[in-house]
């Protein structure tokens, strides 16, 4: 039986249904949306990715998406609290297009990074995060430096392990953990010092999406392309994507390659 943006409607229904929640369809959009009755705080499945999935994997895709949701929605209701908690701090690169407050009006704290990408916070819950506003360090009476010096002190505590591959006499890194940080490792100065000492030549650095910080030790005029085009590919397939573009390290800062390409043309 073929399955249906309808028929899993229906599902998820039984799945997801509770006296707390509320459920809604939009044909339009084909999307499914659940959300506490007295917070309105809720998440919004797009249906036809999780047709694509069901048949792809069957009931486990089901299985996994109700856990997802209910565990966001758990998350959603619970109050958090920051002391006694320093330590489950960090920080989260997004692209500038991502929101800057909650759809509850609330605004996220976050500070600039380049042109194309901001840091936010967040607290980590084990196996989701939540992301951290401005009324919740009033509550704390914090600063944002002092939650940006936590988070930057905890992001250095975290494993650096990569693994590595050489294209065209260019050699690439990847980190991905899947702890949900792996990109926000480009805030670890230490490490880009250190890889940048290791580099022959010169050193690119990419966060395609939120799962993967991507080195490149550039040693000819190929690896610019190969690490373009290695990035657009990562960018389009990733759960959350940030920026296609990469960057240049060098004394400390971060510059766009695309930029770089116009004051040395031997980069084109």
């Amino acid at each position: 039986m073929k399955m249906t943006s309808l028929k899993m409607k229906k599902i998820l229904d039984e799945r997801l249904a509770s006296e707390e929640l509320k459920t809604s369809y939009n044909r339009d959009k084909d999307t499914y949306r659940i959300e506490w009755k007295d917070t309105r705080q809720g998440m919004t499945i797009t249906l036809p990715n999780v047709v694509s999935k069901y048949n792809e994997r069957g009931e486990s895709a089901i299985d996994d998406l109700e856990e997802h949701v209910m565990e966001a929605l758990r998350i959603m209701h619970d109050t958090h609290h920051l002391t006694g908690k320093e330590k489950q701090i960090f920080p989260v690169i997004r692209a500038t297009s991502f929101p800057t407050e909650t759809k509850g009006g609330k605004i996220l704290v976050y500070k600039e990074h380049t042109a194309e990408t901001r840091v936010y916070y967040a607290l980590d819950l084990g196996k989701s995060y939540q992301l951290i506003d401005q009324s919740m360090l009033e509550d704390e009476g914090w600063t944002h430096e002092r939650i940006d010096e936590m988070a930057t002190f905890n992001i250095r505590s975290l494993d650096n392990d990569y693994k590595q591959d050489t294209v065209a006499d260019n050699d690439f890194y990847f980190v991905a953990t899947q702890d949900g940080y792996d990109a926000s490792r480009i805030l670890n100065e230490a490490f880009l010092e250190e890889m940048l000492a290791n580099a022959k030549g010169e050193l690119a650095v990419a966060v395609p999406h939120q799962d993967v910080l991507i080195f490149a030790d550039i040693q000819n005029k190929a690896g610019y392309d190969i690490l373009a085009q290695m990035t657009m590919k990562f960018f389009a397939e990733g759960r959350i994507p940030i920026t296609s573009l990469s960057f240049i390290y060098e004394n400390k800062t971060l510059e766009p390659v695309f930029i770089l390409a116009k004051n040395h043309p031997e980069k084109k």
